[in-house]
């Protein structure tokens, strides 16, 4: 009798304490519900609620290990337990050992079909192997069972943005935040898909809400910094990643949207030591930047591959299920799409509209696929009567398109814009095409195994450099770059007073987006205008910070800021017509000018340029290669610097090197578009001989008769 009180007495105390521990649990006293489990286990250690929900509490506190250990010896004395699958499963989750979480909320929906948060969960767990079709029906499964779940509207949002789905994503948020206003990662996400949508001012107000209602809410901040960027907010947007950065360092890619938010505003302060955190994090296989902004830093051929392989590898990796299945199509033209977002008033335009308009129609069949924003100026109407078929796909998906680019059986799927703002690499990443070129808008590898080949040139690529591209490279005999040789000049006659330059003295010259400049080749800027009195650096208006920071820069050399001439933006014809009123360009070391230089050369204006290691550092050389000018090449700063004081200094020899361009122009290579695009197409019979063939892609050299 004794002992059947006592046990019964036991029994009490225990289903008290759970009843106490589960609402300390309930109401987030996470360190009181802790003890009052373990007062249980202490009495029954075999307790499986008590095991399953010290485990739950043991994530919630990061300690993964020790909660997989109790949920698991919870499911060990009692293995129907559809809770402690799917705390199993949310572990697993968190440890990215995906396969296990999904088999966790599996076994969950088996013993619980309508477990609605399982299903959820599931859903979070698919989305993260990319099996995105499946993520939406588990997300649809959930709200079927429960419609007011707010999580599941807003996880849905997640799934329906990576299927390209905007319209929709943005519904399911709207629905998210209506039943829970409070939200902030929805309002977060909202913002995101709006960002997308080129509503710009309505993703702003969706941050400031998330923020408002979060206020350490990384990835907010970070968002919002990219929304300021794309509405050109640049000094707003800086705080926003410096906001960021105070919270989470460590975010991924962050890091590089703040350097090169710096680096758009010429602020070199701390330049070199993150400089030197970018090297040290790529070469350890962090996720610290896209492959952009590195370019425009001294980072090297390896670096700029390794970079680009994680971002892929993280981003748009292979698909599981390639479109293109080794058919070999039967085509009377060869089938060639230029993906862009560039398809209007962009200097990709520019290059490449005259050969859009020469291709050989008799053997070829051109579609362009347009991804960006829509356009009413001059030139879409010019681009899309270039080509046999245009469609506007920019509200389809990655998938959607790389299924009619698979529908229209296209032989060589161009990439006109690499890793580069409103890209759509996940449409190569499908494969939808036999054979995929990296051309023109990205200036280095892409780092992925579905590219197969990159356009470039021998100054660009010697073929010592060919192990740091993933791409088999394509050299053309000149030039890499299309120019359009129908580019008009403006007639006008632009005066040097009416534009703020010195009427007698020497303009250096500079169109180059800002991010460019870097403090060594600044210093040689203002070495120059030191020993020119009167002399000008004539620069492309920017953002005010830029033009405050240089300003100051030059200040601090001992160089009246006002000799810095900012040019305002004008229409390209005009734009053109007055680079006749500077004497020489100087072009930038790590990031050169490509289109800026092609620019230059057509209005007449010689390039001076230093020939670098990387792909972006050693455009300008082959252009002027191109154009019979490699007098106008050095090696390295040292010679820059003392050429440009050559030049300066002899009025007779720069003259006679603008002659020399005036001619070259409408003789050599360059601007020779009906040249460049015979090589072009050469080029493209290559590729497609090969695949023919059934030989794998290779290094290719066109040469011509």
């Amino acid at each position: 009798m004794n002992d059947k009180d006592t046990s019964s007495r036991t029994t009490a105390t225990v289903s008290s304490l759970f009843a106490q521990a589960v609402a300390q649990h309930q109401a987030g006293r996470l360190g009181d519900a802790q003890i009052l489990y373990q007062q249980i286990l202490a009495q029954d250690g075999r307790h499986v609620a008590a095991l399953n929900n010290l485990g739950a509490l043991y994530l919630q506190r990061g300690r993964l290990q020790e909660g997989i250990r109790l949920i698991q010896s919870s499911l060990d004395t009692n293995p129907n337990q559809p809770n402690a699958h799917n705390n199993l499963g949310t572990a697993f989750q968190d440890l990215k050992r995906l396969d296990e979480a999904l088999a966790s909320y599996d076994r969950a929906l088996v013993l619980k079909a309508d477990f609605v948060e399982a299903h959820n969960n599931r859903g979070n767990v698919l989305q993260d192997l990319k099996r995105l079709d499946e993520a939406l029906a588990g997300y649809d499964r959930a709200l079927t069972l429960k419609p007011d779940y707010a999580e599941a509207h807003n996880n849905r949002g997640n799934v329906l943005k990576r299927l390209d789905r905007l319209d929709e994503a943005l519904a399911s948020y709207d629905r998210a935040l209506a039943l829970k206003p409070r939200f902030a990662k929805a309002s977060n996400n909202r913002g995101t898909v709006l960002r997308s949508l080129n509503r710009l001012d309505e993703a702003l107000a969706s941050y400031d809400r998330a923020i408002a209602l979060q206020p350490d809410y990384v990835e907010a901040h970070y968002n919002r910094g990219n929304a300021l960027e794309d509405l050109k907010r640049h000094d707003e947007a800086f705080i926003c990643y410096d906001k960021a950065i105070a919270i989470k360092p460590n975010l991924p890619y962050l890091v590089g949207s703040w350097l090169h938010g710096k680096m758009r505003r010429c602020d070199w302060q701390g330049l070199d030591a993150a400089c030197q955190q970018f090297a040290n994090a790529i070469d350890v296989g962090e996720k610290i930047t896209a492959p952009f902004p590195l370019l425009a830093i001294s980072s090297g051929l390896a670096r700029q591959q390794r970079c680009a392989r994680i971002f892929v590898d993280d981003k748009y990796p292979s698909g599981a299920a390639p479109l293109w299945q080794s058919e070999h199509y039967v085509h009377e033209r060869v089938r060639i799409g230029y993906f862009s977002a560039d398809f209007h008033n962009h200097a990709t335009a520019h290059l490449m509209a005259e050969l859009f308009e020469r291709h050989d129609r008799s053997r070829f069949e051109t579609t362009g696929f347009s991804f960006g924003p829509p356009a009413d100026d001059a030139w879409r109407p010019r681009l899309e009567e270039a080509f046999d078929h245009f469609f506007d796909a920019r509200s389809r998906s990655d998938k959607e398109i790389a299924a009619l680019a698979r529908e229209l059986e296209i032989d060589i799927a161009v990439d006109l814009k690499g890793h580069t703002k409103d890209a759509r690499t996940g449409v190569f990443a499908l494969r939808p095409a036999p054979i995929q070129v990296n051309y023109l808008g990205y200036p280095g590898t892409m780092g992925a195994d579905y590219i197969d080949y990159l356009i470039a040139d021998h100054t660009l690529i010697p073929e010592d450099h060919q192990q740091y591209y993933d791409e088999k490279i394509v050299y053309l005999p000149h030039s890499y770059q299309a120019n359009d040789s129908t580019k008009a000049i403006s007639e006008k006659l632009f005066t040097r007073a009416e534009l703020g330059l010195p009427e007698d003295a020497f303009v250096f010259c500079c169109f180059n987006n800002h991010y460019k400049i870097t403090p060594d080749l600044f210093d040689i800027w203002m070495r120059l205008l030191r020993t020119f009195p009167g002399s000008a650096l004539w620069l492309l208006e920017g953002n005010e910070a830029a033009v405050q920071n240089l300003r100051l820069e030059a200040e601090k050399r001992d160089v009246s800021p006002h000799r810095l001439v900012f040019a305002p933006r004008m229409g390209l014809a005009e734009h053109l017509a007055r680079h006749r009123q500077a004497d020489l360009f100087l072009d930038t070391f790590y990031y050169n000018a490509h289109t800026t230089a092609s620019d230059a050369l057509w209005a007449g204006l010689p390039v001076l340029t230093c020939l670098g290691e990387t792909f972006a550092g050693r455009v300008a050389a082959s252009l002027l290669n191109a154009v019979d000018l490699p007098e106008l090449i050095t090696q390295n700063p040292t010679e820059y610097e003392a050429l440009a004081l050559e030049l300066a200094t002899q009025p007779a020899r720069l003259a006679a090197i603008r002659r020399k361009l005036a001619a070259n122009r409408t003789t050599q290579p360059l601007f020779d578009t009906a040249r460049f695009t015979r090589n072009m197409e050469t080029a493209y019979m290559k590729m497609h001989e090969r695949h023919l063939a059934g030989l794998p892609p290779d290094h290719i050299v066109v040469t011509e008769d």
